[in-house]
């Protein structure tokens, strides 16, 4: 078990899925557990609240395109088109993620839903203004504090009202319940080392501001939800929808 101290600072490590030289079924199977997980520390919640103050200060347009990148199967958008079918708003998603285990998972999980498709493509090969709203769900993590300031402009380059970033918050009860959960639930060697070093590698509030600090923006906000969780808006300020 890893203690408070552990926790300070986050984890350089990579995670075993950030190697895409190896995969195959263990990283599908990874993928289906990984969505059990996602449902039990409630993944989907902060990037459903941040759609909604995003579309709420876009005076609550009644069509939206959101573009999810490092989606992996995309199933915490099934939350999202709940959403959207309660607020009566149009809502196209599209998936990004470079793994053919991604692209294989979520067409099983959306086969029936005319509203969700997949590309194979990296965030930095995402053009300019594709999509409304641009979401992160545990994806930025992945990157090391020099990168992540690149990272989340490019986000906003790709979106046109703003970012929505999902990810966790680095604190020893997380991580002691995902220690737990994964071994419990699965005995997938991508769900046992990446899931607890997803936590190390999260954040804390002060982390996010140095975000903020880093970018030179003031339209950067957050805020802690459900369950030790933080959801990061980042407004567009330049642009906007065209139509």
């Amino acid at each position: 078990m890893i203690g408070e101290r552990g926790l300070k600072r986050r984890s350089p490590k990579p995670e075993l899925m950030d190697d895409f030289s190896s995969g195959g079924e263990p990283l599908g199977e990874a993928l289906r557990h990984l969505r059990k997980l996602n449902r039990l520390f409630g993944a989907g919640g902060p990037i459903v609240y941040g759609i909604n103050q995003l579309w709420e200060k876009s005076g609550r347009p009644g069509s939206l395109t959101l573009l999810d990148v490092g989606s992996g199967s995309g199933d915490i958008n099934g939350q999202v088109l709940k959403w959207a079918d309660r607020r009566g708003v149009s809502l196209t998603v599209v998936l990004a993620d470079v793994t053919e285990e991604a692209e294989r998972e979520a067409a099983r999980l959306f086969s029936q839903e005319p509203r969700v498709s997949f590309i194979r493509k990296d965030l930095f090969e995402l053009a300019d203004g594709a999509a409304d709203i641009v979401t992160a769900s545990q994806f930025v993590h992945h990157f090391a504090k020099e990168r992540l300031p690149d990272v989340v402009e490019r986000m906003r380059s790709v979106s046109r009202l703003g970012v929505v970033i999902g990810d966790i918050h680095r604190h020893w009860i997380p991580w002691t319940a995902v220690w737990l959960a994964t071994r419990l639930l699965s005995r997938n060697r991508y769900i046992r080392h990446d899931g607890p070093l997803s936590v190390a590698k999260g954040f804390r509030g002060a982390d996010i501001r140095e975000l903020g600090e880093q970018l030179g923006t003031a339209d950067l906000t957050y805020r802690w939800r459900p369950l030790f969780r933080y959801a990061v808006i980042v407004t567009q300020t330049t642009g906007g929808r065209t139509s």
